[in-house]
């Protein structure tokens, strides 16, 4: 008996040591940085306030097409055309499940950021994939719901809450579905082209917002199942759509080399945001906390910071930072809640976190 409890504090000794050790060498990681740290210096455009890359995200082995944060900004999900799902730990980068899945077409994922039980995934298959990852022992996950409408590809989905999911398609049209029932409540069909990108109102579930291949981005309401506004400015497909922290704004990305700011109160265009030097496309938007800060991922594997809030003219595009972000191209982005970090993902099959 006491041979085996000089054993036992012995393993608890070493896993002492261990725990020090990897404390010693750890860099604080973005949660124990100060929240959004390169969002508070206006006016200061130093490199020293550059985020830099904290973590690596390597578990994937085909082109990373979507990653999403989950609502407690720790965990994300990211969709790969390995065919897999994979939820992470932001801060270590344990992989927490790696899911498969029928096909390996996928285009999009997304986290429910308020109970941060489901995540959704689609692509190719038309179909909208619905995993709760609570559920404990199962090994190999199947799909809770299969939500089957859209006739053509799924490029974007994002959850209202626990019950209820938008998606977009190549058909043109956005659906609202009630997950539990699995059936659509609202069809949004006002698009001439494969809708590319929907996002959700941060203050209000009702509205969201959606970007098109036919260059226009409409802003919806659920409760009227109506186009609201149709905002035009871009020459080319709208890739990504990222509403402004306050919701009275958005973003968007676009293949003709622009991001643009359209304000919804106004019903317009307020910026643009684009050089000459910049000759590519983007594939993802989204702002900082405070909203100071429009991020985008280009198909030249960098992203840039541009500056919202210029000093002089309101009208006039400030570019900030430029992060040399991947190997190859940068295919989504995402900012957690809590704005302290922001994650990138690409087609050389890696995730990085910055902060």
């Amino acid at each position: 008996m006491g041979e085996r409890v000089q054993l036992q504090e012995e393993v608890k000794q070493l896993q002492r040591q261990i725990a020090a050790l990897r404390a010693s060498k750890t860099d604080g990681g973005f949660q124990e940085a100060k929240p959004a740290a390169y969002d508070l210096k206006v006016g200061n455009k130093k490199d020293e306030d550059k985020p830099k890359p904290r973590r690596m995200l390597k578990g994937h082995f085909g082109k990373v097409y979507a990653m999403h944060w989950a609502g407690n900004s720790e965990q994300l999900v990211s969709a790969s055309q390995d065919g897999k799902l994979i939820i992470w730990n932001g801060q270590t980068t344990n992989k927490i499940q790696a899911i498969p899945l029928r096909s390996s077409w996928v285009m999009t994922c997304a986290f429910e950021e308020k109970q941060n039980k489901l995540v959704a995934c689609g692509g190719l298959d038309n179909l909208c994939s619905i995993y709760n990852i609570k559920n404990e022992g199962q090994q190999s996950m199947r799909a809770q719901k299969e939500l089957s409408s859209h006739d053509g590809y799924l490029s974007c989905c994002r959850f209202i809450d626990s019950s209820h999911i938008i998606t977009s398609s190549g058909d043109s049209t956005c659906l609202k579905w009630n997950i539990e029932r699995g059936e659509v409540e609202q069809n949004f069909n006002e698009h001439s082209g494969d809708v590319m990108s929907v996002a959700i109102s941060p203050t209000n579930d009702n509205i969201f917002v959606s970007g098109s291949c036919d260059s226009f981005a409409n802003v919806w309401d659920v409760r009227t199942g109506k186009c609201e506004h149709t905002l035009q400015g871009h020459d080319s497909d709208i890739n990504s759509v990222a509403f402004f922290p306050d919701g009275n704004a958005f973003g968007t990305g676009s293949d003709d080399s622009s991001c643009r700011l359209f304000d919804i109160r106004a019903v317009n265009e307020v910026a643009t945001y684009q050089t000459d030097k910049i000759l590519c496309g983007i594939t993802a938007v989204a702002f900082s906390k405070t909203g100071r800060f429009l991020v985008a991922g280009y198909d030249d594997y960098v992203c840039h910071f541009w500056n919202t809030c210029p000093s002089s003219n309101p009208q006039q595009q400030e570019h900030w930072w430029q992060l040399a972000a991947h190997e190859n191209r940068v295919s989504c982005l995402g900012i957690p809640k809590t704005g302290q970090a922001i994650c990138t993902g690409s087609w050389d099959t890696h995730l990085k976190i910055w902060a």
